[in-house]
Order: C-alpha cells, then structure tokens, then sequence
C-alpha cells in the first residue's frame, strides 16, 4: 500500500507560482505511473500530469504545458513528487491530488496485480485574478 500527503496549497495571484509537494510512503517503488489530477468547482476530476515509469515520460494537459513541471524526490528520506506551477491563471483554481498507480512488476511488488490507485487528500490552489 501507499499513502499519500499533499501539501503547498493556498491563495495566489494570477501570474504567481506556488510549488505542491506530496510525500508518499509505503510500497513507492512499485509504481508504474505517478502524477497529479485537480478538480475545480462543478466540474470533473482532470488529469494534470502524469509520470510514466515505463518509459520515463511525463506528459501533461494542453492548459499547463510549459507552465507546470511534475519531479520526483526518491533518492530523499520519504519519497516525493512536486508539481511546480509557473504563471498561474484563474482557470488553474481547483483541489490538486497527487496519485500513484502500483503494479506487480519487481521485488515485493507481486501483490499488486489488480494495479490499485492511491490519492491524496488533496490541497486546495486558489488563483485571484
């Protein structure tokens, strides 16, 4: 299993950054994808940003390419992933939730044929125009 934090969250004006880190525990080594949705008010979940494992390519939403960068911290005490957020528009405001999807690929990671999902909590970005 996996369990995951959000933090970084807050109020910003448009044109601003904010940095949101989500440290993650537990089997981290057996994720396949790893990445970030946001949810604004009234509408559906939206994928961000995603880390694919396999090939090593993060690919982003057309709204925040070249304004976000997705990195990962593994080599740190607790494992984290940031979502660097540059030049942030109105349209950017929602909850962010970091994810992480695990599969049965490596030592110890049998168990996780089903490819189960992990989320945050999530953190709340709010972007006054």
């Amino acid at each position: 299993q996996v369990q995951l934090v959000e933090s970084g969250g807050g109020l910003v004006q448009a044109g601003g950054s904010l940095r949101l880190s989500c440290a993650a525990s537990g089997d981290t080594f057996c994720a396949s994808t790893l990445g970030w949705y946001r949810q604004a008010p009234g509408k559906e979940r939206e994928l961000v940003a995603t880390f694919i494992r396999s090939v090593g390519i993060t690919n982003y939403t057309d709204s925040v390419k070249g304004r976000f960068t997705v990195s990962r911290d593994a080599a740190a005490a607790k494992d984290t992933l940031y979502l660097q957020m540059n030049l942030l528009q109105f349209e950017d405001t929602a909850v962010y939730y970091c994810y992480m999807r695990l599969w049965p690929v490596g030592s110890g990671c049998g168990s996780y044929f089903d490819h189960p999902e992990y989320w945050g909590q999530g953190t709340q970005v709010t972007v006054s125009s």
